[in-house]
C-alpha cells in the first residue's frame, strides 16, 4: 500500500514534467492525454486508499529523511487517515474534471501544453500538502501551491491586469506565510520536532506553558502558535483582511478558477486548521479569533457579491463567503462540519465556475452579465447543471449545500466560544444574501431578454462535450454529497484525525438532535435558514425578472452604501495608500536623505571636501621660507610634548 501512497502525488508530477518539458515534441493532443491519464491514475489510487482507510487502516510513516540537524530529523512522510483520504479524493476528482474541461476551454491557446503542465503540478503540490505527516512537508506543499497559483493566475502574461493580479496574490500570501512560518518555528523551538504525532502527543503538556513575546507580557504558547498558524490560513484561504487577492485572481483562465478556488488552494487553510485540531482545541482565544474572522468574511464578502456584474467575480466573492462559513465552523470546534462543507462546496462551486466558463466561451469571452440574458434555450446542459449548483449554494433542502450550511449555522448557535452570537447572526444573515446573489446571476445570465449583440446571438450554442461532461459529472455529487452528513459529521468518521474537547460540545449537541437526512430536510421547513433562502430567491426574481427597473432605482437611492460595496469597502485603496504608498514614500526618503544627503553628500562628497580643506590649509605651510618650516617643526614638537606629558 505504501507504493500506492507514492503513486498518488507522483503521477500528476510526472504528467507536469512530460507536458512541461516535452510538450513541444509530443504535441497538444498527447500533452492533454498524458496529464489526464496520470491524474486519472491518481484518482483511482486515491479511491483505493480511501476505501482502505474507511476499513480502519491508517498509515503514518516516513518516506525518506531529508536532513538531520542534531537530534532533529527533517523527513518526507505520509499520514493517511480518513481526513487525508477524503481530501485526496476531492482534490483528484475535481482536478480530473478540470483537466478534461481545459481541452475545450484552452483550445487553440499558444500556451496549451504549459497550462496542462501547471495544473498537473498544482495537483501534485496540493496532494503533498494534504498527505504530509509533518510541518516541513506541509510547508513545502503550502509554498508550492502558492508558487503554481502565481504562474496560473498570470498565465496570460501579456495582460497587465493578469500580471498585477498574480503579483498581488503572491505578495498577500507572503504576508500570511510569514506568520505561518513563525508558527512552525515556535513548534520546532518548543517541541523539538516537526512530526505531527509527537507534537500532538505533547500538546496537553505544553498547554500551560507561557512565553513572553513582549517582555513582561506573558502569552500562552499554544495561543501564540495557533494564531500564527491561522495567519497563514487567512492568507491561503482568503479570510478578511487578507482576502483581497482572490477576486483579482479571476484574471487567470476559468479552469484554474475552479481548481484553485473550489477544492484546492483556498481550502488548504481550512484543512490545516482541522488537522491541527489537537493544538487549536487548547486555545479558546485562537478559536474565538477564528470564529469572528470567519463571521466577518462570510457576511461582508457576500454583500459585495450582490453588486458585482462580472460573472466570475460574483462566484469569486461567493467563494470568499463560503470559506467564511468553513472558518466559522472551525472556530466553533465543528471541524468535521468544516471539512464536510469543504467537500460539498468543492463540487457545487466547481460546477458554478466551469459553467461560467462555458457561458464565457459561448459569449466570445464576454463576462459582463448585463450583456447576457436568455441563454437557457441555447445552453440547456450548462443551465441545468448551474441551476443545480445554485440550489446547493443557496441551501435549498435536498441539495448538498443545504446540509453542510445548516449544520454550520446550528454549530454557531450551540457554540460556547466568545463571539459565537455575532457569528450566528452573520451566518444566518448570509443565507438570504447568498440566495440573492446566486439567483441574480442565474436570472441575469439565463433568463430575461437577450442583451447581447446580434452577431453573438447568432452564434450562441452549447459548449462541446469536453466542457459539458465535467459539468454533468460534478453535478451528481452537488446533489448527493450532502446525504453523507450522518456518516461524516455525526459518526466516528474522523475519529483519531480530529480531536474535540468535551467542553466544546457544539457537534455533540447537533448529533443529539439529528434525525437523519429526511428528518433534517423536513425540519428545515420550520427553520429561519429555509425561509431566508426562499426570501433571497424570491427577491432576486422580483428585482431581476419582474420589476427590472427597481435595481437601478435602489442603486441610486442607496448612494454611499452601493459605492462602499462596489469599491469593496475601499480595502484595496487603503492597502495601496498605506502599504504601497508608504513603501514608495519610505523608498523616496531613503533615496533623498539616505543616499543623496548622507551617503553621497556627507560620506562621499564630504570626504572629498575634508581632504580639499586639509590640503588647502597644509599648502600654506609649504611656502619655501625657512622660518615657516621652523615654526611648523616647533609647533609639532609642542603638540607631541603636550601629549606625552598628559598621558605619561
Amino acid at each position: 500500500m505504501e507504493k500506492l501512497y507514492l503513486l498518488v502525488p507522483l503521477a500528476p508530477l510526472m504528467g507536469a514534467i512530460i507536458a512541461g518539458l516535452f510538450g513541444r515534441f509530443i504535441g497538444t493532443i498527447w500533452s492533454h492525454r498524458t496529464t489526464i491519464f496520470l491524474v486519472f491514475i491518481s484518482l483511482v489510487a486515491s479511491l483505493i486508499i480511501f476505501f482502505d482507510a474507511y476499513q480502519g487502516n491508517t498509515y503514518n510513516g516516513s518516506v525518506y529523511t531529508w536532513m538531520v540537524l542534531g537530534d532533529i530529523h527533517l523527513e518526507i512522510g505520509f499520514l493517511i487517515d480518513l481526513l487525508t483520504a477524503t481530501m485526496m479524493v476531492v482534490v483528484t476528482l475535481v482536478s480530473l474534471m478540470v483537466h478534461i474541461y481545459t481541452i475545450g476551454y484552452m483550445h487553440g491557446d499558444p500556451g496549451y501544453q504549459r497550462f496542462f503542465s501547471y495544473i498537473s503540478l498544482f495537483t501534485f503540490s496540493m496532494l503533498m500538502l494534504v498527505m504530509s505527516n509533518n510541518f516541513l512537508q506541509l510547508f513545502f506543499g503550502w509554498e508550492a501551491v502558492g508558487l503554481v497559483s502565481y504562474l496560473l493566475i498570470g498565465f496570460w502574461y501579456t495582460r497587465p491586469t493578469a500580471i498585477y493580479a498574480n503579483l498581488k496574490a503572491f505578495l498577500v500570501n507572503r504576508v500570511g506565510d510569514f506568520g505561518f512560518l513563525l508558527g512552525i518555528a515556535l513548534v520546532l523551538m518548543y517541541f523539538g520536532t516537526l512530526d505531527y504525532e509527537i507534537v500532538f502527543a505533547h500538546a496537553n503538556h505544553m498547554a500551560s506553558h507561557f512565553i513572553e513575546i513582549i517582555p513582561g507580557q506573558p502569552w500562552m504558547l499554544m495561543t501564540a502558535i495557533c494564531l500564527l498558524l491561522f495567519v497563514g490560513a487567512m492568507g491561503k484561504s482568503a479570510q478578511f483582511p487578507l482576502h483581497v487577492w482572490l477576486p483579482d485572481s479571476m484574471e487567470g483562465p476559468t479552469p484554474i478558477s475552479a481548481l484553485i478556488h473550489a477544492a484546492t488552494m483556498v481550502t488548504a487553510g481550512i484543512f490545516m486548521v482541522a488537522r491541527m485540531s489537537p493544538l487549536f482545541e487548547l486555545s479558546e482565544t485562537a478559536l474565538s479569533v477564528i470564529l469572528i474572522i470567519g463571521a466577518i468574511t462570510t457576511l461582508f464578502m457576500a454583500l459585495v457579491a450582490v453588486v458585482q456584474n462580472d460573472i466570475k467575480r460574483v462566484i469569486a466573492f461567493s467563494t470568499l463567503s463560503q470559506l467564511g462559513y468553513m472558518t466559522v465552523a472551525l472556530g466553533a470546534s465543528a471541524y468535521s462540519i468544516a471539512i464536510f462543507h469543504l467537500m460539498t462546496h468543492a463540487f457545487f462551486k466547481a460546477v458554478l465556475f466551469l459553467g461560467a466558463g462555458s457561458v464565457i466561451i459561448a459569449m466570445h469571452h464576454e463576462q459582463d452579465m448585463r450583456q447576457m440574458g436568455g441563454l437557457k434555450k441555447y445552453m440547456p446542459i450548462t443551465y441545468w447543471t448551474m441551476f443545480v449548483a445554485a440550489l446547493a449554494s443557496a441551501g435549498v433542502p435536498g441539495f448538498s449545500g443545504f446540509f453542510s450550511k445548516d449544520a454550520i449555522i446550528e454549530a454557531a448557535k450551540f457554540a460556547n466560544i466568545p463571539g459565537a452570537e455575532f457569528a450566528y447572526f452573520c451566518v444566518l444573515a448570509t443565507v438570504f444574501v447568498t440566495a440573492l446573489y446566486t439567483f441574480r446571476l442565474m436570472f441575469l445570465t439565463f433568463h430575461s431578454e437577450p442583451r447581447m449583440d446580434d452577431h453573438t446571438r447568432e452564434h450562441l450554442h452549447e459548449s462541446p462535450w469536453v466542457v459539458t461532461v465535467p459539468l454533468i459529472v460534478l453535478a451528481v455529487p452537488t446533489v448527493a454529497a450532502g446525504w453523507l452528513i450522518g456518516t461524516m459529521v455525526f459518526g466516528d468518521y474522523f475519529a483519531g484525525a480530529i480531536q474535540i474537547l468535551p467542553e466544546h460540545g457544539a457537534v455533540a449537541k447537533l448529533e443529539a438532535e439529528f434525525t437523519g437526512v429526511i428528518g433534517m430536510m423536513l425540519h428545515a421547513f420550520s427553520t429561519a435558514p429555509f425561509w431566508l433562502s426562499l426570501g433571497g430567491i424570491f427577491t432576486a426574481w422580483f428585482l431581476y425578472l419582474y420589476k427590472t427597473e427597481w435595481p437601478g432605482k435602489i442603486r441610486r437611492l442607496s448612494g454611499p452604501i452601493y459605492t462602499l460595496l462596489d469599491r469593496k469597502y475601499f480595502i484595496d485603496e487603503i492597502y495601496s495608500w498605506v502599504f504601497a504608498g508608504g513603501t514608495r514614500a519610505l523608498g523616496s526618503a531613503l533615496w533623498k536623505i539616505g543616499d543623496v544627503k548622507i551617503i553621497d553628500g556627507f560620506f562621499v562628497n564630504g570626504t572629498a571636501r575634508v581632504v580639499a580643506l586639509t590640503a588647502s590649509v597644509a599648502r600654506r605651510f609649504q611656502s619655501g621660507y625657512i622660518y615657516h618650516y621652523a615654526f611648523t617643526m616647533i609647533g609639532g614638537i609642542f603638540i607631541l610634548m603636550s601629549l606625552w606629558l598628559y598621558y605619561f
